[in-house]
């Protein structure tokens, strides 16, 4: 009988917990199906989200040119959540950015914040430090790495770029299976640059409702797109509560899945 209260109980847990998967630049909610097969096969709730022009979303990204259209389906998600409901937020790569707007604007239904391998900036790209630290820098790939769209025009800054095909496995997915690097390859699409170098935000009334919402960071510490000096940087200047360590490349939903999925639980019983 005690047996059966105990595994009743942590049943009844885990389908309190709400994951809430957001993908990087050029992703999609399609980059979270191992770990959205290993949260719901564990009896937890999973939603993942297609960001404007991202996924299954028809927009061009070249017409996305701020981070508040950009940002807007997870907005309107998390407007829809009821108001005594608490999700847990995941932020991948650019994710994080999206994820630190949420948190600004509807902290009390957020039960924790996790970033993975992603841009962990309170504010936003406010200062040149802010850039240093939350942009990727491939240079050391080449000068000629990124596909650019320029939707306002060649003499205006570039409205949209991707990663060429032939750079994407050994920058993104070196340590991926070759499977899941091809699969992205054909379901990567453009990501609006010029909506992301918006992303700014103020503090809400009260001036610490980001801060009111715990985060983990989830280091990845093969990452040749935010490196892990990069990801030290933010850690160290806007610590978070929890820092786990993964030996992974950029993309861990598809080089270590079962690894994230354990720090992902592991983070969510932590608040």
């Amino acid at each position: 009988m005690r047996e059966e209260m105990k595994n009743k109980g942590e049943t009844e847990t885990k389908l309190k917990q709400h994951f809430v998967l957001v993908h990087g630049i050029s992703g999609g909610a399609w980059c979270w199906y191992k770990i959205r097969c290993l949260v719901e096969n564990s009896g937890y709730k999973v939603s993942c989200i297609d960001l404007k022009s991202a996924g299954i979303d028809l927009s061009d990204a070249n017409s996305v040119h701020t981070f508040d259209d950009y940002n807007k389906p997870l907005m309107e998600f998390m407007s829809s959540l009821p108001d005594n409901e608490q999700v847990i937020l995941v932020g991948h790569s650019a994710g994080g950015l999206s994820i630190t707007q949420a948190s600004h604007k509807f902290g009390k239904k957020i039960r924790l914040a996790v970033y993975v391998g992603a841009t962990m900036l309170k504010l936003g790209f406010c200062t040149d430090q802010d850039v240093k630290d939350g942009v990727p820098d491939l240079s050391a790939f080449g000068e000629d790495v990124y596909q650019l769209g320029f939707g306002l025009g060649h003499d205006q800054p570039p409205t949209s770029a991707i990663v060429k095909q032939e750079y994407q496995r050994k920058i993104i997915y070196q340590m991926s299976p070759q499977e899941d690097s091809t699969l992205a390859a054909m379901l990567l699409r453009p990501g609006p640059i010029l909506a992301i170098q918006d992303a700014r935000f103020t503090e809400e009334k009260g001036g610490d409702e980001v801060d009111r919402v715990p985060r983990v960071y989830i280091r990845t510490v093969h990452d040749n797109v935010i490196k892990p000096e990069q990801q030290d940087a933010m850690i160290k200047r806007w610590p978070p509560s929890d820092v786990y360590v993964l030996e992974s490349d950029h993309s861990p939903f598809f080089s270590a899945p079962f690894l994230l999925f354990g720090l992902l639980v592991k983070a969510a019983a932590s608040v």
